[in-house]
């Protein structure tokens, strides 16, 4: 991404937080973006924030009359604002998962890009990401970075405990022990 256009999308980030936080709608960032809040690597085409499902037609108001352009997709799982051409996923149902106030609290309170906004844990994002993968979509290579860059903060027996269902979590866990990039 270049510069500017990533300057676009940080300004586009920011704003967002600012109208949820306005709106008085619980988020917790997410994705590529919380990844890099933690100290993980960048590399992003759009913003994801978490909200809990019965927020979204709030969220979707409250950012339309600041702007954006709101979109109800065919997904079930999430909804979407456009800020120009630069998208914003509020998602409510990650990984077939909702969002709680659970999930809501499993954050930190980090500055990003100098604004302080809820951070979604390292730990849920490992789990985010391991359920991503299945036999069509099966990217290690892409997961990788993240587990490094974050691994100290990974409660690691947790992220087992909860993708223990997917046969992909598993063998990218015993990947990642022969890496020696858990413990």
């Amino acid at each position: 991404m270049a510069e500017a256009e990533s300057e676009l999308l940080i300004s586009t980030l920011k704003r967002t937080a600012a109208v949820l936080q306005e709106a008085s709608i619980p988020f917790v960032l997410a994705g590529k973006f919380a990844v890099h809040a933690r100290g993980g690597p960048l590399s992003e085409h759009d913003v994801d924030f978490l909200i809990q499902e019965k927020d979204a037609d709030r969220a979707l108001d409250a950012l339309s009359d600041a702007g954006f352009r709101a979109e109800r997709p065919p997904e079930n799982w999430l909804v979407k604002v456009y800020e120009d051409d630069r998208l914003v996923d509020l998602i409510f149902r990650p990984v077939d998962r909702p969002v709680t106030e659970g999930t809501l609290a499993d954050s930190d309170q980090l500055p990003v890009y100098g604004v302080r906004i809820p951070v979604l844990s390292a730990t849920e994002l490992m789990i985010h990401t391991l359920w991503t993968f299945s036999e069509n979509v099966c990217d290690f290579g892409r997961a990788l970075p993240t587990a490094r860059s974050l691994r100290e903060q990974i409660d690691w027996d947790r992220v087992a405990k909860e993708t223990a269902g997917s046969p992909y979590a598993t063998a990218f866990l015993v990947l990642l022990g022969l890496l020696e990039v858990t413990p």
